[in-house]
């Protein structure tokens, strides 16, 4: 099965901890990686994770609070010395690239690759990325911030022809590729062979959302609708809401809660508030609501299965 894992490299708020690294993650689909914000320290967590430097394909910032890209110049730097060629696309609101860029012009004059800066309005949901298995949509979140997540969602593969059909109907290999992608057959007396009788259903496809940093925002669950797997933000216990309220931030009930409306199949939480010596009270709040929910945690590598629509089989771990 093609590779759709995610790699948690930071799970922490703005105020450093000992115990947890600023938000930043990778996404791996089929060998190819795309970041999602950028904490200080990435790069150093990409090395602890294993993760290749050289098959980082795209960066997307959610917004730009400092814990959220503070690592953007240490992680090109690194690139740099690696002597990456391949240029590097960063999607974000289009102040980071007026902020960036002096700095890039004053420690990475010889950069050996093209930085290119792809601007996206935090404000409406829309395609910003796409290749032949992937796309990536914007999601609006609600934050002190102009603030948007992520939903990635692989594109539908074809459906799989019956080998049995094949050899039953003399099918002519320049006309499988027409039947994987849904047409009927037609023998040579003119009777039609229906699809179904051919083919078999596709893989399901799967989508990952990211949505940090936001208040409770019930409209989002519509946008997220039965995603495999939801990273929602959690900074607080409930018992601090009047805190998350103030600072735009969302507890972990209120997560669970976007997951339940949502209906999604698994809820991942972070962006813990450093009050915290442990995660434990947050993930048990957020059970309470929701039950496949899972504490990020760094380092942490969470591979996505295909889940048939009639299965209720869990997010794999490994």
């Amino acid at each position: 099965m093609e590779r759709f894992d995610v790699h948690i490299l930071g799970c922490g708020s703005a105020l450093p901890t000992g115990r947890h690294y600023p938000t930043a993650q990778v996404v791996d689909v089929r060998g190819k990686l795309f970041m999602i914000d950028c904490g200080e320290g990435t790069q150093l967590q990409m090395r602890k994770s294993r993760l290749s430097f050289s098959r980082l394909s795209a960066i997307f910032i959610s917004h730009l609070h400092g814990d959220h890209c503070f690592g953007l110049m240490g992680l090109i730097s690194t690139l740099g010395l690696l002597g990456r060629t391949a240029a590097l696309h960063i999607y974000s609101h289009a102040e980071l690239e007026r902020l960036i860029t002096p700095q890039l012009e004053f420690f990475c004059k010889d950069l050996t690759f093209p930085v290119v800066f792809h601007p996206l309005n935090p404000h409406e949901q829309t395609v910003i990325y796409e290749d032949r298995s992937l796309t990536v949509t914007t999601l609006p979140l609600h934050h002190s911030l102009p603030t948007c997540g992520f939903l990635f969602a692989e594109k539908p593969t074809s459906r799989h022809i019956r080998r049995d059909m094949i050899d039953f109907y003399h099918i002519p290999v320049c006309d499988i590729n027409r039947i994987k992608n849904g047409a009927d057959y037609v023998l040579p007396d003119g009777q039609v062979v229906e699809n179904a009788r051919l083919t078999t259903p596709a893989e399901p496809s799967r989508r990952y959302a990211y949505c940090s940093d936001t208040l409770f925002h019930p409209p989002l669950a519509e946008s997220i609708r039965g995603v495999d797997l939801l990273f929602h933000e959690a900074t607080f216990m409930d018992t601090e809401q009047a805190r998350a309220q103030a600072t735009c931030h969302s507890t972990a009930r209120q997560a669970a809660q976007i997951a339940c409306m949502a209906d999604v199949k698994n809820l991942l939480i972070g962006h813990y508030s450093a009050r915290y010596v442990n995660e434990q009270g947050l993930l048990q709040e957020a059970r309470s609501v929701f039950p496949h929910v899972t504490l990020a945690t760094e380092n942490q590598k969470i591979s996505i299965p295909r889940i048939k629509p009639s299965s209720s089989q869990a997010v794999l771990q490994t």
